[in-house]
């Protein structure tokens, strides 16, 4: 029993690719909005390497929670029919388009017209790549993945961290994107993340198997899912608390911000995995 960090790669893995998405579908619709002046949406295309370095470190992550990370490709063998290898074939098909996007764009080889399409194409494949996801863990022989909480978690994760990812790369180029309307959509996600935390904590002491209670499992759920809150809550604060006092919000800020909602989404994560028990059978870290 324990808070799920055995499967750190995993974790990590899933919150930063879910952070991309939300940061890609935020730059996306800024790039889109700033049509008329060419050089800020070269810059914020500059911007966007970071965004595809975090990708390609969550994809590297997550090749350490394989046996043998040499074979990483057998992982597509069964696209079609293995949720895993759809999740890896989707995840690899959007950073591939987007990556291959980024690179004509930021090389001025891209016609706008294309460039509009090619960008709503990966944003698309992005959220494509997160459904697919959380197809993962829908496993019916895992009572306490196999419900709506996963599917719900794993998009409030790219409602949490994205925009305010996409935020600190806009901020980076000094351009402002909806700040407003986009921190009251991330709070909502803090708002429907409490209540998803309320439900299934009630709901655990119902889930069991022949050997024990998925209450059990991880022992210091409350405390644990008390601290993600005050992690999430403090990272939208930094954001936040400038847009109340009617200043932009700086930089290292919205960077201290974009850590402490990833620390906080790790440790739900870590829950999340923790929560790890079959049907028959207790399994947990």
């Amino acid at each position: 029993m324990g808070s799920g960090w055995h499967e750190w790669p995993l974790v990590l893995f899933t919150v930063l690719g879910q952070c991309v998405v939300g940061a890609v579908i935020v730059k996306g619709l800024a790039w889109n909005s700033a049509s008329n002046n060419s050089e800020l949406q070269q810059k914020m295309v500059r911007a966007m390497f970071f965004i595809w370095v975090l990708m390609g470190i969550a994809f590297l992550v997550s090749v350490m929670h394989l046996g043998s990370p040499l074979r990483a490709f057998n992982s597509l063998n069964r696209v079609g029919q293995s949720a895993l290898s759809n999740e890896i074939a989707s995840g690899s098909v959007f950073f591939a388009v987007g990556g291959f996007w980024w690179l004509i764009t930021v090389l001025k080889k891209m016609p706008l017209a294309i460039g509009r399409v090619w960008l709503a194409a990966t944003m698309v494949l992005g959220l494509v790549f997160v459904w697919a996801m959380t197809r993962v863990y829908q496993i019916d022989t895992v009572p306490t993945w196999h419900n709506s909480y996963t599917t719900l978690s794993f998009f409030i994760t790219v409602v949490l961290g994205g925009p305010l990812l996409g935020t600190l790369l806009l901020r980076a180029v000094d351009y402002s994107f909806h700040h407003i309307k986009l921190a009251a959509l991330s709070v909502l996600a803090l708002f429907v993340a409490v209540a998803i935390i309320v439900l299934q904590g009630s709901e655990l002491a119902a889930i069991q198997s022949s050997v024990q209670h998925a209450s059990a499992l991880v022992p210091d759920y409350a405390s644990l899912q008390v601290w993600r809150i005050a992690l999430l809550a403090l990272g939208l604060g930094c954001w936040i608390c400038p847009l109340l006092r009617r200043v932009k919000p700086k930089t290292p800020g919205l960077l201290i911000g974009f850590i402490l909602i990833v620390a906080g989404e790790c440790i739900g994560r870590g829950i999340f995995y923790g929560l790890h028990m079959t049907v028959g059978m207790a399994v947990a870290g």
